[in-house]
């Protein structure tokens, strides 16, 4: 792909909307945003988006009112962890990361990124760039294992079926994005999202995030709901929410993090269960 092929995704809003469907619980984390950085944009990326700074990033919590957050590291940038490294450095107490690191390196490269706050391993099974791909499952689950990391995956929940057998003999712990990127055409009883089901209700983490990514229908997204509550019901402990700021790769209409958290209000009603989504499981998987 040429740089002229590469298509160019819009930037966030700059404001998160509202008014907020619910008062934002104290100690909230934010699983899953991106800082972005187009001095590390490599070749094949899929696609090319604005930068996203820090300072956008610490504004947009404060706007939506959350505590904690947790940034990953974006595909554009490869396996240049730097960027978000820095950003982790300034907010050691406010922030954790989820790096995509060198394989084979010496102990003090991943010292340095356990010392800057990061606690997982991305996998990015979707779009080019990403770094390690499904060849590497193995080597990290055992990098993962040694450093006290687990490992989330950027994956289409359609391919689980065949990927079971292999995700099933991994030691860490799992954390599947965007409900298993699922689209809500291909339906509940689909193998994928049966996979999906199981493999959360086993063992895996998930995170009730992304919907627009999953649909074709505006905001609050309805149709993803009984995906999200069928996630929630299989495993109330180990539900997780995130933004997805900047919304990368979207070139539909650009949501907002009210109406992100309008979805949530659907997925989980009962402000108990909210709060464990919000806080206290994020708290458990990030902070712990």
């Amino acid at each position: 792909m040429t740089k002229k092929d590469i298509p160019f995704c819009p930037g966030p809003p700059d404001h998160q909307g509202g008014p907020f469907p619910f008062k934002m619980p104290v100690g909230a984390v934010d699983t899953h945003a991106h800082v972005i950085s187009a001095a590390s944009f490599v070749p094949d990326r899929s696609y090319t988006s604005p930068e996203a700074t820090e300072e956008q990033y610490i504004r947009m919590l404060d706007e939506v009112g959350m505590t904690y957050g947790v940034l990953i590291q974006v595909s554009v940038n490869g396996q240049d962890n730097e960027p978000m490294l820095k950003v982790l450095k300034n907010y050691p107490h406010r922030l954790r990361g989820v790096a995509v690191p060198l394989l084979g390196q010496a102990d003090s490269y991943y010292q340095r990124m356990k010392d800057a706050g990061v606690v997982g391993i991305r996998m990015n099974l979707m779009f080019s760039g990403g770094g390690l791909d499904i060849s590497r499952l193995e080597e990290c689950d055992a990098l993962a294992r040694d450093w006290g990391w687990h490992i989330q995956f950027l994956l289409d929940a359609n391919d689980l079926p065949v990927l079971m057998p292999r995700m099933q003999k991994l030691k860490s712990t799992l954390v599947v994005d965007h409900m298993g990127y699922l689209r809500t055409s291909v339906g509940l009883d689909s193998p994928g999202f049966k996979a999906l089901v199981d493999l959360v209700r086993e063992r895996a983490w998930v995170k009730v995030s992304g919907a627009y990514r999953l649909t074709d229908q505006s905001p609050p997204y309805p149709d993803v709901v009984p995906y999200a509550k069928a996630l929630i019901d299989a495993a109330p402990d180990r539900c997780v929410w995130g933004s997805d700021w900047p919304h990368v790769a979207n070139w539909g209409v650009m949501p907002t993090v009210a109406q992100m958290l309008e979805s949530l209000a659907l997925y989980a009603p009962d402000e108990s269960m909210r709060n464990r989504i919000l806080c206290t499981n994020p708290q458990t998987l990030y902070f712990s």
